[in-house]
């Protein structure tokens, strides 16, 4: 019997580089959801999710619920999460 394995993005972000092309691929989507919940793998990849939570002056569990593709955090939970894990938001003008 084929046995399966549910997919885990965590185990795939060991390098700095693997997170810094995550982050890409999240904002490259156009799906708005998928930043928080990329910023929630990598903290959780990084062991960081009580910092992070800190940071965004909320606990952990309602951290986890806010950044899951359900959840709906303010854009200043996301922007003190990315401070946290050491990344800031910018905009730039869209390249045509």
């Amino acid at each position: 019997m084929l046995e399966t394995k549910k997919f885990e993005v965590t185990d795939y972000l060991k390098t700095e580089k693997d997170i810094e092309e995550y982050l890409n691929v999240a904002l490259e989507e156009e799906d708005y959801t998928f930043l928080p919940v990329a910023l929630a793998d990598i903290a959780r990849a990084r062991k960081a999710m009580i910092g992070a939570a800190k940071a965004a002056g909320v606990s952990r569990t309602a951290l986890y619920q806010s950044l899951s593709a359900d959840g709906h955090p303010a854009f200043e939970t996301v922007a003190k999460v990315a401070d946290s894990l050491g990344y800031k938001i910018t905009l730039v003008p869209k390249t045509v």
